[in-house]
């Protein structure tokens, strides 16, 4: 794991322990974690927005919740995982999935430390 990721991931952690364990919020939390396990470079602009408090985990559920309350149906509302998704990478800036998957990666990105064997 990366500096970053792990920067990420502690930050995103900081801000659930202030919220019920699956709240939407913290759910939110749950997924961009997956975001940073997955995608270093996602990880390390997730990290430098997180310290912005507009750009916490809970504004960014609020954002999802008014995509779903956009589409309110008989007082019921929802978003796909797809959806999230989207709505996560538009606000904090992350390029799609399909994007990420074709930048090309940094050499620090491969570097093995014999620590890791321990």
């Amino acid at each position: 794991m990366t500096e970053y990721q792990e920067k990420a991931i502690a930050a995103i952690e900081a801000q659930q322990t202030k919220l019920e364990e699956d709240s939407m919020p913290w759910l939110v939390g749950e997924q961009l974690k997956d975001i940073c396990r997955m995608e270093p470079r996602s990880a390390e602009l997730i990290a430098q927005d997180l310290e912005v408090k507009e750009m916490s985990i809970v504004a960014a559920e609020k954002k999802i919740k008014a995509f779903a309350d956009g589409r309110k149906k008989n007082n019921s509302s929802g978003v796909s995982g797809r959806q999230s998704d989207r709505i996560l990478r538009e606000f904090y800036g992350l390029t799609s999935i399909g994007e990420a998957a074709s930048v090309p990666e940094r050499a620090e990105d491969h570097v093995l430390r014999l620590e890791d064997f321990f």
